[in-house]
């Protein structure tokens, strides 16, 4: 059992100690379990580690899948981009390969728990990290349950949380209603309404194509959206991922991908682009009681603006370890920039150039390894590991 001031995850917390709650030590905990978090585990198991003795997984959902289960369900694996597989098992060996119309929040949910079931790994959930405060040699983790103390953190939260919607003039007294891509179930909820698209991404022009098909559509965006004719090769994913981590390691807020890479024609994007729903209009300036409203005056009715508007990073209860920079990016380090340079206990997975399901993959290996080796927890692994193999059995 892991060194501890408190029973272990799970177990009611001891009255006897007033206000301050009892900490639950471990040497590292992985906050979510989702792609990032779920291949930082595994790879903290090859290296030796043991859950519960030597880390612990939390995640808020109360179901494994990440954030994949709150996807909306026109998203099948068809239409999905590519879901990579986690180290050590294919998505194939848990899906029937060729199962192109299965919900992705059905899929990838069913792929987790199997892949948390195949390699052992516990996650303790639903649970709620508040907040992470530094206390000298450790950090304490308070949580809406159990409060834990850790050496280090590989902190895999996503963005799913934390959906971004732009502050306009005229908002709080629009009649209609206003959605963020989250929020969208399907398309039938706005059959026979106008609806105000907003974004340039891949989630807004999927919804778009979708909704067009049943209500009238208005597409607006910030910047002229960049089509590309030719396929997304692996050296142009290597480009876009070199860009954004450049960014991270100067301290930037990391860059939208799709603004590097650009959006590729897809057959149902040509079919759009043929009914005329693709015609695009510059960004409003002001949202009024009925519509939005451009600079020329020129005005539109509006039942819904839905806001494809993107997510930041999940990264709010890590505001104590102050580990922003003045202009709110963190200057990251480490192979893969997944290590916080202010502070090397801290592993971000999942943030800036990991920002995809292989991306994560990658650098859930290399946050594992690194935090390992900076806490001396690989040598004492592999040193316990030797000694419980050449350690003769009792009598």
């Amino acid at each position: 059992m892991p060194d501890q001031d408190a029973d272990s995850p799970g177990s009611e917390p001891s009255p006897a100690r007033g206000d301050l709650r009892a900490a639950y030590k471990t040497n590292i905990v992985v906050i979510g379990a989702g792609q990032a978090g779920l291949s930082t585990a595994y790879n903290l198991r090859k290296l030796g580690l043991q859950p519960g003795r030597d880390f612990v997984i939390l995640d808020k959902s109360p179901e494994a899948g990440g954030a994949w289960q709150y996807r909306w369900p026109s998203l099948t694996l068809s239409t999905v981009n590519r879901i990579h597989d986690l180290p050590g098992m294919q998505f194939a060996d848990v899906v029937e390969e060729g199962a192109t119309e299965v919900r992705a929040s059905v899929a990838v949910p069913k792929y987790f728990a199997a892949y948390e079931r195949e390699f052992d790994l516990p996650v303790y959930r639903p649970v709620t990290v508040k907040v992470v405060c530094d206390r000298g040699d450790r950090l304490r983790i308070e949580t809406d349950r159990e409060t834990f103390s850790a050496r280090g953190i590989v902190n895999a939260t996503g963005t799913w949380e934390t959906p971004v919607i732009p502050a306009y003039p005229g908002s709080e007294r629009f009649k209609g209603r206003q959605l963020h891509t989250r929020d969208y179930r399907s398309a039938e909820a706005f059959a026979g309404q106008r609806v105000v698209i907003v974004g340039g991404g891949i989630s807004a022009l999927q919804l778009l194509d979708e909704i067009s098909r049943v209500a009238a559509t208005i597409w607006v965006t910030r910047r002229e959206p960049q089509f590309r004719d030719r396929a997304f090769t692996p050296d142009d994913g290597r480009a876009a991922v070199a860009i954004v981590e450049d960014r991270v390691r100067r301290g930037l807020v990391p860059g939208s991908v799709v603004s590097v890479t650009g959006i590729p024609w897809t057959p149902a994007l040509k079919a759009a682009r043929d009914r005329g729903v693709l015609d695009r209009l510059p960004m409003f300036n002001e949202i009024t009681e009925d519509g939005v409203r451009w600079p020329d005056g020129s005005e539109q009715r509006a039942d819904v603006i839905l806001w494809n508007t993107g997510f930041r990073s999940s990264l709010d209860h890590l505001a104590p370890l102050q580990i922003r920079e003045e202009g709110g990016g963190i200057v990251m380090a480490g192979k893969l920039a997944t290590q916080v340079s202010r502070d090397p206990r801290i592993h971000l997975v999942g943030y800036g150039p990991s920002a995809s399901t292989i991306g994560a993959n990658r650098a859930g290996g290399a946050a594992a390894r690194e935090l390992a080796a900076y806490l001396g927890l690989a040598r004492a692994a592999k040193t316990a590991s030797l000694a419980r193999a050449t350690t003769p059995p009792m009598p």
